[in-house]
């Protein structure tokens, strides 16, 4: 299978002030080699898709990249486990960082929210897979931590996610965050669908715990991965679908 202009992933780059140091995108199923269910651009190789042309989308957003470096995979949890360097083995952990030109950095998402890191200096990078179970149990602030800069120094992009809109939870969800930071109740809303049940906003949460954090510069969350066709949605698709990569790297 040759790498064909059309096979090559469409990509989103975030709308942040950046240093020209940090790369980053974010991969859509709009263009790609994959077919049925998983069309066209899913590097994930966990949801039962054919493992050719998940190497296949592997290999093009290495080809992304400015040179030969590897991608640093996660075997996601949902946790808070932080990965600091690079490995041949697929660490357990839902968020990764990176202080060199050693390795590019990557997350997996289709309605969890990515959450990319760099300072402002352009010297440091993470990214953070937080899900509504991540972000509550500390995800953004562990890899705020393992990034090891002043808060004040870093800069936030809030990538893909569904959107409040799309994402009804139930009560032990709302409890979870407001139970420990009771102002997470500004984002959640009653649900129109059901008794007892809210609207929980990913961006607001995510927004409310990087501002606790310090970090005032926080851009993105305008997407709803449930809403646009061009992403992959785990609660459109009921389970059955793809994912997109969030990356990251210093260039």
């Amino acid at each position: 299978m040759s790498d064909a202009p059309h096979l090559q992933p469409t990509l989103i780059e975030p709308d942040w002030p950046a240093p020209v140091s940090i790369g980053a995108f974010v991969t859509t199923r709009e263009t790609g080699p994959n077919q049925g269910e998983f069309a066209c651009f899913n590097p994930s190789d966990g949801v039962g898709d054919n493992p050719a042309h998940v190497a296949l989308c592997r290999r093009l957003i290495g080809n992304e990249l400015d040179d030969d470096r590897p991608l640093l995979w996660l075997n996601q949890v949902h946790g808070a486990r932080v990965q600091a360097s690079y490995t041949d083995s697929v660490p357990e952990a839902d968020a990764s960082v990176a202080f060199d030109r050693g390795h590019a950095c990557v997350v997996l998402t289709a309605d969890c929210l990515p959450v990319f890191f760099c300072d402002r200096q352009g010297t440091r990078v993470g990214v953070a897979h937080a899900g509504w179970r991540g972000l509550a149990g500390g995800v953004l602030e562990a890899a705020v931590a393992a990034l090891g800069v002043a808060s004040e120094d870093l800069m936030a992009w809030l990538g893909p996610a569904i959107s409040n809109a799309q994402f009804e939870v139930g009560h032990e969800v709302q409890q979870a965050f407001i139970g420990i930071h009771p102002e997470a109740a500004a984002a959640f809303d009653p649900s129109p669908y059901r008794m007892g049940h809210y609207m929980a906003d990913l961006y607001k949460l995510a927004r409310l715990r990087l501002e606790r954090l310090g970090i005032a510069h926080i851009s993105g969350g305008h997407f709803c991965t449930a809403c646009e066709p061009r992403f992959y949605s785990y609660r459109r698709d009921d389970g059955r679908t793809g994912r997109m990569a969030s990356v990251i790297w210093l260039r």
